[in-house]
C-alpha cells in the first residue's frame, strides 16, 4: 500500500497534509526516513513510525459497544448523537458502521466493523441469526403470550412473524422477559408486544448470534472483539 495512502486512512490528514509530514522527515519505514509519498509499504511486516511512534495499519475493525439511550444507530445524523460518536479517533478513522440497529432508546450489544462482508452475512434474511433480547413489559406477560411468539405474531401492519422464543422471568404487573428472534423489523419487539396488547418499557439486546454483551462495559463504552470472538462470526451457520 502507498505510504501516503495508509497514513490517510489511519487520519493523518488529507493527502496534502501527509505529504507535508513525509516531507518534514517525520516519517520513518525500518528505521529510514522517507519522503517519497508513493513509497510502498507492507502493513504486515514494515515498521512504521510518525515522530518516533508506531503506527499499526489494520484493514478491519471489530468493537462491541454497549449502546446507551438516546444515541442513535447511524454513522451521521444532523440532529442526534450517533453511536460513531463516541468512538475514539483512531478508530473511526476507518470508517466502521453499526451492523443492525438499536431503537434510539434501546440499550445493548451493538456489533461496529467496516467489515461489510460480515455486515451482510448477519444482516441478511436468509440466515435467520438470532438475537437476544431483555425487556420489562408493562403488563402481565402469560404462557398465552409464550405460545402466541412460538407460533409468530401479526403486527399492526399485517406482517405476520417468523416464530419467537419468549421467556417469562418475572410475572406481574410488570414483567421481565427474555426473547429470542430470528428477523429484524422496524421495533419488532415493541411491535410484538403490541399485537398482545402489552408494552415495552425498557429493552435491552444481550445476543447476536455468537457474540454476548460483555457485561462489564458501561452504557457507552465499547471494547475490541477478541480474536475467538471474531473467529465464531466468521465461522457462525445457523
Amino acid at each position: 500500500m502507498r505510504i501516503d495512502k495508509m497514513l490517510s486512512n489511519l487520519g493523518f490528514g488529507s493527502r496534502k497534509e501527509v505529504k507535508k509530514l513525509l516531507k518534514d522527515g517525520a516519517l520513518q519505514v525500518n528505521q529510514k526516513v522517507i519522503k517519497d509519498s508513493g513509497h510502498h509499504v507492507d502493513s504486515e511486516k514494515d515498521t512504521v513510525t510518525v515522530h518516533g511512534e508506531e503506527v499499526q495499519y489494520r484493514e478491519f475493525i471489530y468493537l462491541m459497544m454497549n449502546k446507551p439511550p438516546g444515541v442513535i444507530s447511524a454513522t451521521e445524523d444532523n440532529r442526534d448523537q450517533t453511536v460513531i460518536d463516541l468512538l475514539e479517533l483512531e478508530d473511526s478513522v476507518l470508517d466502521p458502521f453499526p451492523v443492525g440497529r438499536l431503537d434510539k432508546d434501546t440499550e445493548g450489544l451493538l456489533l461496529i466493523t467496516n467489515d461489510g462482508q460480515l455486515a451482510h452475512k448477519l444482516l441478511s434474511p436468509k440466515k435467520h441469526v438470532p438475537k437476544t433480547y431483555f425487556a420489562v413489559i408493562d403488563g402481565e406477560v402469560t404462557e398465552e403470550d409464550v405460545l402466541a411468539f412460538k407460533k409468530g405474531v401479526v403486527l399492526d401492519d399485517g406482517y405476520e412473524t417468523k416464530p419467537g422464543e419468549l421467556k417469562i422471568l418475572k410475572s406481574g404487573i410488570r414483567s421481565d422477559i427474555e426473547l429470542t428472534i430470528t428477523e429484524g423489523k422496524f421495533h419488532q419487539v415493541k411491535r410484538m408486544f403490541q399485537s398482545v396488547g402489552k408494552r415495552v418499557v425498557y429493552l435491552q439486546r444481550l445476543t447476536m448470534g455468537p457474540l454476548a454483551l460483555d457485561e462489564s462495559l458501561e452504557l457507552g463504552e465499547y471494547r475490541e472483539l477478541t480474536e475467538e470472538e471474531v473467529e465464531a462470526l466468521m465461522k457462525y451457520e445457523v
